[in-house]
């Protein structure tokens, strides 16, 4: 609740009549996925039941969902509050799959699987700044370049750098972003007429131990970043000249290109050095952390809703939930615990405490394991009062 705490001002101005019942949804999906159903029983294990007033019976849920769901308004207030402390907006379309037959949000998809299923596609917007989210929207079309465009038009920008995939890589893009004077950083597929792949790269650079060349050119009134990772140029080749054995590619396709192997291209209306412009895309990995973390971590891979406006509701409580988890992921970062423990191993250990209440109106914590304590002492947070201790 103390990392959440950040948040319960602008939710209670974006939703009054329910943010409480957000709050505890949030948690609960952060702490133990579980279907809505179930939500309340789980919310009436947690202590912080007892401090916070929250009505989660299953109707009530189901209800609510379509509620919040249905007041884009509100949501919109609400998210425009966190993205205003941020300069760096890393932007990226999902999807999760539907079972439900009734939703207009799904479209006909493939999954892993290759089945052929509806999926309900959304938009993440992600502050590099502070490695948290700050928007989670379901999105009518899973179009790239049309997903953005809407984001755009909905969502009241302040001056920040927007940084994209390659998939939303087209000339239109750099003048809708003018429009809103906002910076940009976005990657360019191959095919890209308008890179030089033959540039100069005097300038190099190493990243995570791999080489990295690059050259820029000013190209309009953009700039055109081309860069060339050495470990990646030799894997491109060896794999092509595999190919030619097999006799996949004819020899001149092979040598026509050569000038493309371990290269890519970024363009961009910021004027830095190349190693600055490399390492915010690179930041785009945080992406897709956030999205495994919503779908495997917190199990939020799949919904049986069949109302869409419930379906809105899922994906805002869900929301809440991964910026809790991302809070907790930060602050195991910063202890330098993140390569000892994850999140769900962290909130695991810690729910083996129980508060026992005694007939004679006592209190006292159950027992306390070493590794417990030590997480508390190293994260330095007091979760456990003394006085309640065994």
């Amino acid at each position: 609740m103390e990392l959440l705490n950040e948040l319960v001002s602008p939710l209670k101005n974006a939703f009054p009549d329910y943010y409480r019942d957000i709050i505890a949804m949030g948690i609960v999906k952060a702490i133990h996925p579980t279907p809505l159903k179930s939500i309340k029983s789980v919310w009436e294990k947690l202590y912080l039941s007892q401090e916070i007033e929250a009505s989660l019976s299953p109707n009530l849920i189901s209800e609510k969902l379509r509620l919040i769901g249905s007041d884009w308004n509100a949501q919109k207030n609400f998210f425009e509050a966190l993205l205003s402390n941020s300069k760096y907006l890393l932007f990226d379309l999902s999807s999760i799959f539907s079972y439900s037959q009734n939703l207009q949000l799904a479209e006909k998809g493939h999954n892993a699987d290759h089945l052929y299923l509806k999926q309900v596609n959304f938009a993440l917007l992600f502050s590099q700044d502070h490695h948290l989210p700050v928007l989670l929207k379901t999105m009518p079309s899973s179009r790239s370049i049309k997903s953005f465009r809407h984001i755009l038009k909905e969502i009241q920008f302040k001056s920040a750098i927007v940084v994209l995939d390659r998939g939303f890589a087209s000339y239109k893009l750099p003048e809708l972003l003018k429009e809103k004077v906002l910076s940009f950083v976005l990657p360019l597929r191959r095919n890209f007429q308008i890179i030089d792949y033959n540039l100069e790269m005097s300038n190099s650079f190493l990243y995570r131990d791999r080489g990295i060349n690059w050259g820029r050119k000013k190209v309009g009134e953009y700039y055109l970043y081309v860069y060339e990772d050495v470990k990646l140029r030799a894997e491109e080749e060896t794999n092509y000249i595999k190919m030619k054995e097999n006799e996949k590619r004819k020899r001149a396709k092979v040598n026509n290109d050569k000038t493309k192997f371990g290269k890519i291209a970024i363009l961009s209306n910021l004027d830095e050095i190349g190693q600055r412009i490399y390492l915010i895309y690179k930041t785009r990995e945080e992406v897709e952390i956030a999205f495994d973390a919503m779908k495997n971590e917190m199990e939020n891979d799949k919904t049986y809703l069949s109302d869409d406006d419930a379906v809105r509701g899922y994906f805002f409580i869900s929301f809440i939930s991964l910026y809790l988890y991302f809070r907790i992921l930060n602050l195991l970062r910063e202890k330098g615990l993140i390569e000892k423990i994850s999140v769900n191993e962290l909130l695991f250990e810690l729910s083996k405490v129980y508060l026992v209440e005694y007939s004679d109106g006592s209190k006292r914590l159950s027992e306390i394991t070493s590794k417990v304590e030590k997480l508390e002492k190293t994260l330095e947070v007091k979760l456990f009062p003394k006085n309640l201790r065994s």
